[in-house]
């Protein structure tokens, strides 16, 4: 077993997942806490959720085996532009009992690499937000869209969920009967089966129901708009295959016509047996035929490999993450 550890972290607002992995591949600890995107948690609160993962996963290992360790998360520039925040992820660093450097990487780089070794390509990303990323060189080069919920993130899991509320209240003000995925959105926001005798009281209960809210809550939808898809109901697949169309005109803004180079796709909507997945490969490969499609994987994983690369002992990235990342 080699005696060299690496250390990745995969940083998101809902968990914080850690590795330590040996160069021969060896998973030597793993750890899990909350989340840990100092953004969305403060910078505070997110270093003790990134502590809590690294003890988790060095408690069975010599922190001074540990020789490098990146760090992807969301809103990288932000964490390191911010002394307040990088000192306390410094904190968290040295509490572990870490004493090698660590990067930052954005989570889109992160994602990428989970799904290719390859040095240069694209990563379309599609969760509650969506982005499109190209890669240059393992460093990302341009995006496209992740402008949030209010100016973008068209195709995301948001936008599937606020298009479906739409649709919903179109009818209600046509006073057409709800079709099936309508009255399940219906349903899940007022808890109603039926309609009031005024249509314009249901889509103004339905209009309550979504601002008492926070507006990105939305994105809980998606589910149901997508299971809806999946049984055939007609606006469920159309906005499927519309979200597919603009996620895949999103990676139009930064990919050229022809190229060759893999797409990684990642996010809760495209990474499982999803309509919505199947629509935005089958997008993907008529615009690009000659492109690989590779799922996003393990993050973790993905973010040690990245700390591994530049050690002296690695000769062969390409094997090392073969070894070092799951096939997805």
């Amino acid at each position: 077993m080699s005696d060299t550890v690496v250390v990745g972290l995969d940083v998101g607002g809902t968990s914080t997942r850690a590795a330590a992995l040996s160069l021969d591949g060896a998973r030597l600890g793993a750890g899990r806490a909350g989340g840990g995107n100092p953004t969305s948690h403060g910078a505070e609160r997110a270093a003790a959720e990134l502590l809590a993962a690294l003890r988790a996963a060095l408690a069975h290992i010599d922190p001074t085996r540990v020789r490098a360790g990146v760090i992807g998360l969301a809103g990288a520039g932000r964490l390191l532009a911010d002394p307040q925040g990088r000192a306390a992820f410094d904190h968290a660093w040295a509490d572990a009992g870490l004493r090698c450097p660590y990067a930052v990487h954005g989570d889109a780089l992160v994602a990428y690499a989970s799904g290719t070794a390859a040095p240069d390509g694209t990563v379309l990303i599609a969760g509650t937000g969506a982005i499109a990323a190209q890669v240059r060189d393992l460093r990302l080069d341009r995006t496209a869209d992740g402008h949030g919920w209010l100016l973008g993130d068209a195709g995301s899991g948001f936008w599937l969920g606020r298009e479906a509320v739409r649709r919903l209240l179109t009818d209600l003000d046509r006073a057409d009967p709800p079709g099936d995925l309508a009255r399940r959105v219906l349903t899940d926001l007022t808890g109603a089966t039926e309609l009031a005798a005024r249509p314009r009281a249901t889509a103004e209960a339905v209009v309550q129901a979504v601002t008492r809210r926070p507006p990105v809550e939305l994105a809980r939808l998606a589910p149901i708009v997508v299971a809806a898809a999946r049984d055939g109901e007609p606006t469920g697949a159309a906005l499927v295959a519309e979200a597919a169309a603009l996620l895949a005109e999103s990676v139009s803004r930064i990919r050229p016509p022809g190229a060759t180079d893999p797409v990684v796709l990642g996010g809760g909507l495209l990474t499982g047996d999803t309509p919505l997945a199947a629509a935005v490969r089958a997008e993907l490969a008529r615009r690009w035929p000659d492109a690989p499609l590779c799922g996003a994987g393990d993050g973790a994983a993905a973010a040690a490999w990245l700390a591994a690369r530049d050690l002296p002992e690695v000769a062969d990235p390409t094997a090392l993450h073969a070894l070092l990342v799951p096939a997805s």
